[in-house]
């Protein structure tokens, strides 16, 4: 057996802000993301999967000061039972109030929310610029700032799905950026049998940030395999839906296709029965042909692979492909909040693999798991990751909702393979000839 040697070397971004400022700018950001809504808004839960902007806003500020200010002698906790109301699911540091009955929490008030945020980031930034926190503050620290922009791209998802959830529909905002371009032809890029180094190194001590569930670095065997060179689009979705695949058992998993028929799936959220109109942070807008198609689950996603007579990239095949590109892509930070459509502009290549990063997170066939020697992170923060890996699926790359810098090739998010309200989508992958 003849195998290549891949080493995959990480991908490589621009170096961080100093870390006060960075802290400033991505607490900043969430305020700023939040604006948009009334307060009635922002207590809303649409659903058991989804938590109320305020509670998102309360709930990081909540995790510097549980893992930051509280490791400072003498700390006198803001509002001792908010501890409760506030976290998330540190079952080892106390009890939570229920994740599904967020939105009955009317008090706090969203602007005892927001006093609340400018007291702990006040001591924060106090204790940054004194160089008062020791290694272990200043890592969980680094650690709630990726944590806030996982709850940044949150906020953005669950409050579009309560605004859809509305009957009235309205827009979170009416001025967003809209752009669009023709989607190039899909072609399909060939990668022979090889042995890739997948994850990251152990974090914190060996490198930049990644979260526990990224490491140990390990070899992998990928076989002979190709990807396509783009995500799947709504007009190629479409014609999916119009050939009946919404009705054609033989396309989907067993779960799949009981969920589909009880919940009457028959097209992604968001879309309008015409299949001609989809709903955005924007408010209802027209179909972009061009642009990915998004808000599936995975069942959708696997269902289209295989009418495709394609399937699902596995997380190695799509990590190998993703290692040592640049991070560009339409992220948030770009102000679009909707995928667009590819654009081959300077690219050598027609095979050229475009929006790995950014526009949609792309389902993969890997179920989520422990790499082998998977270490959690020390105490609490154990339970960052680590307990969730079992009946969940991986998605790489991040979205137009995830803030820029935040994501890497190795980044694994993960959802149940029921998940809509995330901006997801796929790329087909198959197997060599």
């Amino acid at each position: 057996m003849n195998i290549a040697v891949a080493p995959s070397p990480p991908t490589t971004a621009a170096p961080p802000a100093p870390l006060a400022v960075r802290y400033a700018g991505i607490r900043a950001r969430s305020i700023a993301l939040a604006s948009p809504l009334s307060a009635e808004d922002a207590l809303v839960q649409s659903m058991p999967d989804a938590s109320p902007a305020k509670w998102h806003l309360a709930h990081t500020t909540w995790f510097f000061e549980r893992f930051v200010l509280a490791t400072q002698p003498g700390h006198v906790p803001f509002n001792a039972d908010w501890h409760y109301l506030f976290n998330s699911y540190y079952q080892s540091i106390g009890p939570a109030h229920a994740r599904p009955q967020r939105g009955l929490l009317s008090r706090p008030s969203l602007d005892q929310v927001l006093q609340y945020r400018a007291l702990v980031d006040q001591q924060v930034i106090g204790l940054l610029q004194a160089n008062a926190l020791d290694a272990q503050a200043s890592h969980q620290l680094l650690l709630g700032l990726h944590h806030e922009q996982q709850h940044q791209e949150l906020l953005l998802t669950d409050i579009k799905h309560a605004l859809w959830s509305n009957p009235l529909q309205p827009a979170y905002r009416d001025d967003l950026v809209r752009t669009s371009a023709t989607a190039i032809p899909l072609r399909w890029r060939g990668s022979p049998e090889q042995i890739v180094e997948i994850g990251a190194p152990a974090w914190p001590g060996h490198g930049a940030f990644a979260y526990d569930n990224e490491s140990p670095r390990h070899r992998v065997l990928v076989p002979a395999h190709a990807l396509a060179n783009r995500p799947v689009s709504n007009a190629e979705y479409r014609q999916f839906i119009q050939a009946g695949g919404y009705r054609d058992v033989t396309l989907w998993m067993s779960e799949g296709w009981a969920l589909c028929q009880a919940e009457g799936w028959q097209h992604p959220l968001y879309w309008d029965d015409a299949l001609e109109r989809e709903f955005t942070l924007g408010g209802w807008q027209a179909l972009d042909p061009h642009a990915p198609v998004c808000h599936l689950s995975y069942f959708e996603a696997d269902a289209y692979a295989r009418w495709q007579g394609a399937r699902l990239p596995t997380e190695f095949e799509w990590e190998a492909a993703a290692s040592g590109q640049p991070l560009h892509g339409h992220f948030a930070d770009a102000d679009r909040l909707h995928p667009a459509g590819a654009s081959a502009a300077g690219q050598a290549t027609d095979t050229a693999l475009l929006q790995l990063f950014g526009d949609v997170w792309e389902w993969t066939s890997s179920a989520y798991g422990a790499y082998p020697g998977f270490r959690p992170f020390a105490g609490n923060l154990g339970e960052y990751n680590g307990k969730f890996m079992n009946g969940q699926w991986i998605l790489r790359g991040g979205s137009c909702a995830t803030p820029e810098g935040h994501v890497r090739a190795s980044y694994r998010n993960f959802f149940a393979p029921s998940a809509r309200w995330q901006f997801a989508g796929l790329r087909l992958a198959r197997d060599a000839a």
